[in-house]
């Protein structure tokens, strides 16, 4: 289950999950911002086009609407498999590194990855003491991103929550025999997630997919999914419906400092 929350600078989705408290997760919406025309209104990224005012103008209100600790760690992202540690503050104008996740083992750092179709991921362990974010197009679920992302946590898979955020729905994303073949290559079980359709292509479950991913590596506790970038337009900004002029959502997640309570639900829940 996923639930909704509005402020006045815009709304986002937020995980119904079971981890500790000091742990915080959203996936923005398209609604609530400053940009305009293909952009309205709060797209995030800033390699898309949109006017750079705008773009620093909705950060500055995510960053206020969602109570930050801290600017958020953005990425260069390519359709990779690559995996970066947040470590601590982001200075201003720095280099953006070129990778598709990033983990945290410390509060107050935001990882984030930005999207418009491709599926966004984010991890937490029950305790409290890590997240992680990751950008899941076809590409990189077929190459292994979110393994790599388990791997870069560093943490008993049987101890991570994952977190489905909006993606492309299975109805409205039609691939090609080489899509579905690179992912048969890669496990045989993940023919289920293709349904050919009457022009002799498939339909593909991005859901389904990274599910199965997850379970190859022992993370069993997973949420989200449902809905479609594509089909819920007033929600979503998507690449293939807008014909790749279009604004980026972003999924956040960070910790907060844990406090004697949050380790006693901790023993709780273990």
């Amino acid at each position: 289950m996923t639930q909704g929350v509005s402020s006045p600078q815009g709304s986002w989705l937020t995980p119904d999950w079971d981890v500790a408290p000091n742990v915080h997760a959203l996936s923005t919406l398209r609604g609530g911002g400053l940009s305009m025309d293909a952009y309205a209104s709060f797209n995030l990224a800033q390699h898309v086009g949109d006017d750079p005012e705008h773009v620093r103008a909705n950060r500055a209100l995510l960053r206020a609407a969602a109570k930050l600790p801290s600017e958020p760690l953005w990425l260069e992202q390519v359709h990779g498999i690559h995996v970066v540690e947040h470590r601590g503050p982001v200075a201003t104008g720095a280099v953006l590194p070129r990778a598709d996740a990033a983990v945290a083992f410390g509060p107050d750092r935001v990882c984030v990855v930005m999207t418009a179709d491709c599926l966004p991921v984010v991890f937490a362990d029950r305790a409290g003491t890590r997240i992680g974010v990751a950008h899941a197009g076809w590409r990189g679920l077929v190459g292994g991103v979110l393994e790599a992302t388990v791997a870069a946590l560093q943490a008993e898979p049987a101890q991570l929550v994952a977190w489905l955020g909006p993606a492309i729905g299975p109805a409205a994303f039609e691939v090609g025999t080489e899509v579905r073949d690179a992912f048969i290559a890669r496990d045989a079980a993940n023919v289920a997630a293709f349904v050919r359709n009457e022009a002799g292509r498939f339909q593909a479950d991005l859901y389904g997919l990274a599910r199965r991913a997850l379970a190859r590596v022992g993370v069993y506790r997973v949420s989200g999914g449902g809905r479609c970038t594509q089909r819920e337009a007033a929600e979503f900004f998507s690449f293939r419906r807008d014909g790749g002029r279009t604004g980026r959502m972003a999924t956040l997640a960070w910790l907060e400092p844990r406090t004697t309570t949050d380790s006693h639900a901790h023993r709780v829940l273990i």
